[in-house]
């Protein structure tokens, strides 16, 4: 009975935390930005939607909240041991080093790139409330090279993280590549090189890649004033080799059509963590074997995971989605060949 009580007052503790956290993230969140473009077939003029659009809303999450069943998680903030990255690749190598959740150091033409990067001990506004960390960063912020360009894929927490970011503005000044809307939270972050892009812009600013924004099935809010003002997108560089980086998303259509505008990437970092309930995550996250057939319908030739293993963020455990992911592969002949699944700190070349 005392289990049962206990485990009854996390759950309504839980249920009046989610109640209150939107009103008290908005309190926080800076200004709600606006986007002044035509609307398109993702921007009504005031909003920017999906189509098909979601259908969970707040009650959604609340029953969620209250019936959560979530996988076990351990911490572990020992450093791994991986040597630092080097300050430059030149030429025609590409670097790749997974730092971990959806921060991807990439390195290529003498440039340093890294994905919605989060050094912060929490996924959060605040200093004691939100998803902690539970895996320290496969590369140590001390250790990273110069970085000339940042790119977000959204301003959820775990992906648009002031703290960091203002540490990578006051330490290298690089260029913040964001969809639509997004540089309103930068703030007082002390750059001027933020630039916003819609779905197929792209971008020559980083001489030797070309960037350009893709669809990405998802949302944004970061208050509570602000659900859907900005936009949220995946990105694709195109250098030595193609490379896509999902950002979050669910699945859609928009997969097939990177490929058919863009070509087939030689690799994409694809989420496959956060996925569980799936009646309340397939509308944002996909799945390992989501991600798997993200690969076979882009064509590329490596999927890499990401999103998984570091904030607790859905009820799947903490390996869970790593592990359904090699069990999923093992059943294809080309599975090892197919998607890497690297571990935090991990690198890999391709020359």
């Amino acid at each position: 009975m005392a289990t049962r009580n206990k485990t009854l007052r996390a759950r309504l503790g839980g249920l009046l935390l989610a109640a209150l956290a939107p009103a008290a993230l908005s309190s926080c969140a800076g200004p709600v930005p606006t986007h002044d473009g035509p609307p398109s077939d993702h921007f009504d003029g005031e909003r920017f939607f999906n189509d098909p659009p979601m259908d969970k809303d707040f009650f959604d999450f609340l029953r969620w909240r209250f019936s959560r069943d979530p996988g076990t998680w351990n911490t572990d903030l020992a450093p791994p041991e991986a040597p630092p990255p080097p300050p430059r690749v030149e030429g025609e190598t590409l670097r790749v080093t997974f730092v971990n959740h959806a921060t991807v150091l990439i390195q290529a033409r003498g440039l340093n790139l890294l994905t919605d990067p989060i050094w912060s001990d929490r996924a959060s506004p605040f200093a004691r409330i939100g998803p902690r960390r539970h895996l320290a960063p496969g590369v140590a912020f001390e250790d990273l090279p110069r970085i000339d360009a940042v790119l977000i894929s959204h301003n959820h927490f775990d992906h648009m993280d002031l703290q960091t970011l203002r540490r990578l503005a006051e330490r290298d000044d690089p260029l913040f590549l964001v969809p639509l809307a997004n540089c309103a939270y930068f703030g007082d972050i002390p750059t001027r090189k933020c630039v916003e892009l819609d779905w197929w812009d792209s971008t020559d600013a980083l001489a030797g890649l070309r960037i350009h924004a893709v669809p990405a099935v998802h949302w944004s809010r970061r208050g509570l004033f602000d659900t859907n003002r900005a936009l949220w997108s995946g990105w694709v560089i195109d250098g030595p080799q193609r490379i896509y980086f999902a950002g979050d998303t669910g699945w859609g259509e928009h997969f097939a059509e990177i490929r058919a505008r863009l070509g087939a990437p030689d690799l994409a970092l694809l989420p496959i963590g956060a996925y569980l309930p799936r009646w309340f995550m397939a509308a944002q996250h996909i799945d390992p074997a989501e991600a798997i057939l993200a690969t076979d319908v882009l064509g590329a030739t490596t999927g890499m995971a990401i999103h998984h293993g570091c904030f607790e963020l859905a009820d799947d455990g903490q390996w869970e989605a790593q592990r359904t992911l090699e069990t999923l592969l093992e059943a294809r002949p080309d599975g090892a060949a197919l998607f890497w699944s690297p571990a935090h700190g991990e690198a890999r070349q391709w020359d």
